[in-house]
């Protein structure tokens, strides 16, 4: 009884087929560009913003809204006061067409050109005279804004300011729609994002502070 046992044969695993392999991934999206350099002026200050410039403008027209009252209540209240007394010492057919119009609808015609007057006197103090000290109206001021020369290097001067009052105020009262359109202009003007009072006086609106 001699004979060993044989060895164990060995076991093959079973092979299978190659699976399909997974597609290329798709080429990563591109980064997106860095943003815009903010608009600078001449100097290389940075530009006033549109809604910046806006909130300014808001702020002097309350201020100027403000110094019509003042004067302009006390006289609209006279106007109305005498028009009601008039009318309560007319007769049974009821007040003379001709007195109203002498004693009350001239008087308000009258009042509304002094104030209109009047506006535009404080205006010229107010965007000239004021503002020539540092460039700056009160709602400048609080939205740290500044009107520059567009030429590095110039002085802000009294003409200057005398231009842009004259586009602004004088012939923006005056023609319809233009102070609209010298508004919006900016939005579109390129490079300096000048409105036209700015164009008309070689001037620009920087941002001075965060």
């Amino acid at each position: 009884m001699g004979g060993g046992f044989a060895p164990p044969t060995q076991h093959t695993p079973p092979t299978y087929a190659d699976l399909p392999g997974y597609p290329t991934p798709p080429p990563g999206y591109a980064p997106y560009p860095p943003p815009a350099p903010p608009a600078v002026a001449p100097d290389g200050q940075p530009l006033a913003s549109f809604g910046d410039r806006l909130l300014a403008w808001l702020i002097d027209t309350a201020v100027a809204s403000g110094v019509a009252m003042v004067f302009f209540a006390p006289v609209f209240f006279l106007v109305f006061y005498r028009a009601i007394d008039d009318l309560d010492r007319a007769g049974p057919t009821g007040p003379d067409p001709s007195t109203m119009l002498t004693d009350f609808f001239l008087p308000v015609l009258l009042a509304e050109l002094g104030l209109f007057l009047l506006l535009l006197v404080f205006y010229w103090l107010y965007h000239v005279e004021y503002a020539r000290r540092s460039g700056q109206t009160l709602g400048k001021k609080v939205m740290k804004l500044r009107i520059v020369p567009a030429q590095p290097g110039a002085t802000l001067t009294r003409g200057m300011l005398g231009k842009r009052y004259l586009v602004e105020f004088v012939a923006g009262s005056l023609v319809p729609f233009l102070n609209y359109l010298d508004g919006f202009w900016q939005l579109w003007d390129k490079p300096w994002q000048q409105c036209l009072h700015d164009k008309f006086a070689d001037t620009v609106v920087v941002k001075v502070g965060p």
